[in-house]
């Protein structure tokens, strides 16, 4: 297993070993304490799973009563994943860091609390999956709107395409108006 770090701190890119032959492949996603050796959180207590089509785009999505922190990953297709950092008294907030997670890199990345999270789906369809470290709380949720002009994520679209979006992910708030945490 090979941990990069990106361009947010406690933002990380896990490249899993994968073992390859004839028949196929095999690769461990998660193995506790080798990714608590990586200094990952280990008590995760809700998988996720997501499937959508092509062009969806869902997020950016945070909790604020109780943060999640996320291990993603891509089990079908290609996506445009993204995290922001909305801890107003981090150096780096609203920065974000974008990466392709796919089927076929096997790549993860894990999304800390304090960190809005999305992703935008490049191919006909994908499906995401992600292990939190906190449970759902639709009473916490809280959307950032997608194309915010003060965070202005480059999403992969084509030029004056639209993304599929959800209602609520519609009418998300600006990073200026979210609830934030410290």
């Amino acid at each position: 297993m090979k941990v990069e770090a990106t361009t947010l701190p406690g933002v990380l890119l896990i490249h899993p070993t994968v073992f390859e032959d004839a028949r196929g492949y095999l690769v461990e996603t998660w193995q506790r304490d080798r990714y608590e050796q990586a200094g990952l959180p280990t008590d995760f207590v809700q998988d996720n799973e997501s499937g959508s089509v092509r062009h969806t785009l869902r997020g950016l999505h945070h909790q604020l009563g109780t943060p999640q922190g996320k291990l993603v990953r891509v089990i079908e297709g290609e996506v445009f994943d993204v995290a922001v950092d909305i801890r107003r008294s981090s150096e780096h907030f609203g920065r974000w860091f974008g990466t392709i997670l796919s089927a076929q890199n096997r790549a993860q990345l894990w999304v800390p609390p304090g960190f809005a999270h999305g992703f935008l789906v490049l191919s006909e369809h994908a499906v995401v999956v992600y292990k939190c470290t906190a449970f759902y709380s639709p009473a916490d949720e809280r959307t950032i709107l997608w194309n915010d002009p003060e965070l202005a994520i480059d999403w992969p679209l084509a030029a004056g395409a639209s993304p599929l979006v959800s209602i609520r992910d519609g009418q998300g708030v600006r990073l200026s108006a979210a609830g934030l945490f410290p």
